[in-house]
C-alpha cells in the first residue's frame, strides 16, 4: 500500500484521515488553502507541519513526492493538487475510498442529490429495531475512517459525488441511489461529470450484491442498467419493486416481503417521505433487517432538523424551516407538499439553473428573494409569480409574515447554499427558526395590517408590503 499520503483540506475527515493513516505506519504532508484556527488547531494536535496556501511549484513538488492525494470533500476537483496529481500518474483517492479498505465489514452506501441523510438515518434505525449493531458514517459527520474502528454489524454510509468521484474499489454490499438533479456545478465541471460520479456508488459491485435505484428517475434507471448487481426498484408510481399500495383500508408501503407499514401510521407522509420511506426499506431488508424492524422505525421515524420542519402556526400560518434545501430540485419537492406558500429562497448560487423553481409557481403566493442569489431569482421567476428582493433573513421574514394570509405556509426552501451569509444551512435554518419563534410570542398584537397583503390567490397581483415588487399575474 502506498505510503506517503498528501492530504488537501484538513476537515473532519482530513482528521480522522491522517490519525489512522499514520497509525497504520503510513506519512502524511497536509496542506490548505485557507486554514482557519481549527483547522491549526487540529494541525497542532495531530503534531503535523501543516502547509499553508502553497504557490503552484510547491504543490507540484509535494504532489510529486506522494504515492496518493486525498483531498477533503470540500475540495474541488479543479484544484492544482489534483490536476497535478492527475497528470502525473499520482493517485486521487477519498478518505471514504481508503477507509473502506481497512474492513470487511458490510457496507450500505447511499447516494442522491437529496434525501441522502435522511435514508441514511433511516436505514440505520431499521437495521437497529432489527437487532442489528449498525452506525451512519460517511458524509453525516462521522468520518469512515473512525467508523470503521467500531465493533458494528453493518456501516451505512452517506456517499457525496465529491466523496465517490475518486473511488476504485469501494464496494458496498447494498447501494442506494435515490435522485439526480443538476447540483454541486461549483465543483464539478458539468452535469455528466457529476452524474459519472454518482454512478460509481454501484461500479464496484458483484453480481451477488444490491442496488436500490429510484424507478421514477430516468438518469438513475438508465446508470442501474448498467449496474453488476441485483436490481431493486423503489418509487410511488405503479411497477416499482417497493411501492405504496391503495386499498379501502387505506395505503400501505408494500415490498417484496408484502405490507412494511400503513402510511396512517407515519409520522410523516409527504411524497418525498414516502420514497426516502422506502427506498431504506428496500437497503435495509438488503443488509439483514427485519420486515418487523423496518415497521417499527417507520412509525417512530423522528425527522431531522432543517427539513421542513414546523417552526410555529402564527395567525393560521405554518412556518417552515427547509433550510437543507440547497438545490431548486430539494425546493421544488418541499414546495409540492403545501397548498398555497411564501418561499423564502436565496444564498449563494452553485451554478445551477434557478428557473426550474418556476414549476413551483402554482402553488406560490410570493417568493420573497434573498443573499447573493436574489437578483438571480428576481431574474430566473420575476415573470411568473411575485418577488420581493430583501437583503437577509430578518427582512425576508419579516415581508413573508406581511405577505401570507391564513391557510398559507411561509417556507424556507432555499434551493442556495448559505456560504454567502451564514455558516453553514444549520445555521441559516436557526437563525430562520428564532426570527420566527420572536414573531410567534409577539402575535397577535405585532400582527401587521391585513391590507398589506396581496390580494387573490396563490401567485395573485396585489400589494406586497415594504420591499420592491419584481413580477405580477401569471
Amino acid at each position: 500500500m502506498a505510503d506517503r499520503a498528501l492530504v488537501v483540506g484538513l476537515g473532519v475527515s482530513g482528521d480522522a484521515f491522517v490519525h489512522h493513516w499514520r497509525q497504520r505506519a503510513g506519512t502524511v504532508v497536509v496542506i490548505d488553502d485557507h486554514p482557519t484556527p481549527a483547522v491549526r488547531d487540529r494541525a497542532r494536535r495531530l503534531g503535523l507541519d501543516l502547509v499553508e496556501a502553497p504557490g503552484p511549484a510547491e504543490v507540484a513538488r509535494l504532489v510529486a513526492a506522494s504515492d496518493v492525494v486525498v483531498p477533503s470533500p470540500g475540495v474541488a476537483e479543479s484544484h492544482p493538487a489534483i490536476t497535478a496529481a492527475l497528470e502525473r500518474g499520482v493517485a486521487v483517492r477519498s478518505e471514504l475510498e481508503l477507509a473502506s479498505r481497512w474492513t470487511r465489514r458490510p457496507f450500505v452506501a447511499v447516494t442522491g442529490t437529496n434525501g441522502k441523510t435522511t435514508v441514511t438515518d433511516l436505514v440505520c434505525g431499521m437495521l437497529v429495531a432489527s437487532g442489528r449493531r449498525a452506525l451512519a458514517a460517511g458524509n453525516v459527520g462521522l468520518a469512515l475512517s473512525d467508523a470503521v474502528r467500531r465493533d458494528v454489524d453493518v456501516l451505512v454510509v452517506e456517499a457525496s459525488s465529491f466523496q465517490l468521484r475518486f473511488t476504485d474499489t469501494f464496494r458496498p454490499a447494498v447501494a442506494v441511489w435515490l435522485n439526480l438533479a443538476p447540483d454541486h456545478l461549483d465543483w464539478h465541471p458539468d452535469v455528466a461529470a457529476y452524474t459519472a460520479a454518482k454512478a460509481r456508488i454501484w461500479a464496484h459491485q458483484a453480481s451477488e450484491d444490491l442496488a436500490v435505484a429510484n424507478a421514477e428517475d430516468a438518469v438513475v434507471m438508465e446508470a442501474a442498467r448498467a449496474a453488476p448487481g441485483r436490481l431493486q426498484t423503489f418509487g410511488l408510481a405503479p411497477g416499482a419493486d417497493f411501492g405504496v399500495a391503495r386499498g379501502p383500508g387505506g395505503d400501505h408501503l408494500v415490498g417484496p416481503p408484502g405490507e412494511l407499514a400503513a402510511v396512517a401510521d407515519l409520522p410523516r407522509s409527504h411524497p418525498q417521505d414516502l420514497a426516502n420511506a422506502l427506498a431504506a426499506a428496500a437497503a435495509a431488508l438488503g443488509a439483514g433487517a427485519t420486515v418487523e424492524g423496518v415497521g417499527e422505525a417507520l412509525r417512530s421515524w423522528p425527522p431531522l432538523p432543517h427539513r421542513r420542519a414546523l417552526v410555529a402556526t402564527i395567525d393560521g400560518v405554518g412556518y417552515h424551516d427547509d433550510s437543507k434545501a440547497t438545490n431548486p430540485h430539494a425546493t421544488l419537492a418541499a414546495v409540492a407538499g403545501f397548498a398555497s406558500v411564501v418561499l423564502l429562497a436565496g444564498g449563494r448560487n452553485k451554478g445551477l439553473d434557478l428557473t426550474a423553481l418556476a414549476a413551483a409557481a402554482p402553488r406560490l403566493r410570493a417568493v420573497v428573494a434573498f443573499g447573493e442569489a436574489g437578483d438571480d431569482l428576481v431574474a430566473a421567476l420575476g415573470e411568473v409569480v411575485p418577488v420581493r428582493r430583501v437583503r437577509d433573513m430578518v427582512e425576508a421574514v419579516a415581508l413573508a409574515r406581511a405577505l401570507a394570509r391564513p391557510g398559507d405556509d411561509v417556507l424556507l426552501s432555499p434551493a442556495c447554499a448559505s456560504f454567502d451569509q451564514y455558516g453553514s444551512y444549520a445555521e441559516r435554518g436557526e437563525h430562520f427558526s428564532e426570527l420566527v419563534r420572536t414573531l410567534a410570542d409577539r402575535a397577535p398584537a405585532d400582527r401587521p395590517p391585513a391590507d398589506r397583503a396581496p390580494e387573490g390567490g396563490p401567485g395573485g397581483p396585489g400589494e406586497a408590503g415594504a420591499g420592491p415588487e419584481v413580477g405580477g399575474q401569471r
